[in-house]
């Protein structure tokens, strides 16, 4: 019988776990089921190139896993019982209940109102498509000299930003930061990102904390009133509530507490990448939300899951940082380089090479998803003898 492992998720993570555990194990015994609402891969990286109305090529999951054994379940993920191994799920025919024997756990991030008032109900987001297509709609509906507020001074809020008003130069575009301008850069990171910034007319609100969003207005926390006709939220992240709801042993923040290889220390038949893990980096730091991090989370899991079932070694290569990459518009970029824990060094790329250099990233990242089963092995791997193996297989302590 079939070893049945569960994909939740089809974000860069999901997708590349799913892929990657299709070339190391053999279909004949295991069947890999992918469950996302959509049909298409999103390129979350690029979201705020969608807003300002920049179409994305289509990248259909239907053509990225065609012969490769992956099943894809186009359901929303509504429940999961990690101790009766079944997730619930509504699909276009109903409601449905899927059992398995391995759960990789991807159900990424969403924007974070951080509970300001006003936020929600008037603010746009760009975590996923729906929001960005929203917040294209708005955009395209402004009229010259209206103005715009990016609330959040991270890499989404720069990228946003400086997109906006490189795409829409008649705006009048402002940029929130409850710290400094880029204060976690190096002297020449901060250099240039405040160059470009005055170059394309973003105005900045240095340590400016938004207490409330209206919806021609956000307040600050000085007693300050910026107009704003579009506030556009970036803030960080929060991670899909369901894990929460279940008995995994979760973080305050909702993240499933991991292990050096992804899986769960409370069920060792569930594993978590990406966002939705509580993952340690070098120096004991949690990794940031980010494809950076999630990427080589999904290879951790991918492998170990596969050691795990054929007998194989597990490898629990450390997990490091080596660059931010940051696009500045179509025509400007930042690449800092950094330590391993993710703290910045004197060195940086600037400008249109940094650009180039940026949108090779995004591309090597879809890149990776689209191509994840290359060099499938054609010799036949057994895994599985009998589902009770299986089962012991995977719950074998590392």
């Amino acid at each position: 019988m079939q070893h049945r492992i569960i994909v939740l998720g089809a974000g860069y993570t999901g997708a590349i776990a799913a892929g990657r555990l299709a070339k190391r194990l053999c279909r004949d015994d295991v069947a890999i089921t992918l469950v996302n609402a959509e049909p298409d891969f999103v390129e979350r990286v690029r979201m705020h190139q969608l807003a300002v109305g920049q179409d994305l090529r289509p990248r259909p999951f239907s053509e990225m896993f065609a012969g490769t054994g992956v099943e894809l379940k186009l359901a929303r993920v509504t429940s999961v019982d990690v101790d009766r191994k079944t997730v619930a799920v509504i699909a276009a025919t109903g409601a449905e209940e899927l059992e398995y024997d391995s759960l990789v756990y991807a159900l990424g991030s969403g924007w974070n109102t951080h509970g300001v008032p006003g936020a929600a109900e008037h603010a746009h987001e760009i975590a996923g498509r729906p929001g960005a297509l929203r917040l294209r709609e708005r955009l395209a509906r402004l009229d010259a000299g209206q103005p715009v507020v990016v609330v959040g001074g991270g890499l989404t809020g720069l990228e946003a930003a400086t997109e906006i008003a490189e795409a829409r130069p008649d705006l009048d575009v402002a940029l929130a930061a409850r710290g400094g301008l880029g204060d976690w850069l190096s002297p020449k990171g901060r250099r240039h990102l405040r160059k470009v910034l005055d170059k394309l007319g973003v105005t900045v609100h240095e340590h400016t904390a938004v207490t409330g969003v209206e919806a021609d207005r956000v307040a600050t926390a000085d007693d300050r009133s910026i107009p704003a006709a579009v506030t556009v939220w970036t803030t960080g992240f929060a991670v899909h509530p369901i894990a929460k709801a279940t008995t995994l042993d979760v973080t305050g923040t909702g993240q499933i507490v991991v292990d050096g290889t992804m899986r769960s220390v409370s069920h060792p038949d569930v594993y978590a990448i990406g966002d939705a893990a509580m993952v340690m980096g070098p120096g004991g730091k949690p990794l940031r939300m980010s494809c950076a991090s999630g990427t080589p989370t999904a290879w951790q899991a991918a492998d170990a899951i596969a050691a795990r079932l054929t007998g194989g070694k597990l490898s629990t290569a450390p997990l490091r940082y080596f660059n931010q990459c940051i696009s500045l518009g179509r025509r400007e970029g930042l690449i800092q380089y950094v330590t391993a824990d993710d703290r910045a060094v004197r060195a940086a790329l600037t400008g249109r090479l940094a650009a180039v250099y940026k949108e090779l990233i995004c591309k090597g990242a879809a890149w990776s998803v689209a191509n994840p089963t290359l060099g499938m092995p054609t010799r036949r791997r057994r895994v599985v003898q009998e589902r009770a193996q299986a089962s012991s297989a995977v719950k074998a302590p590392a």
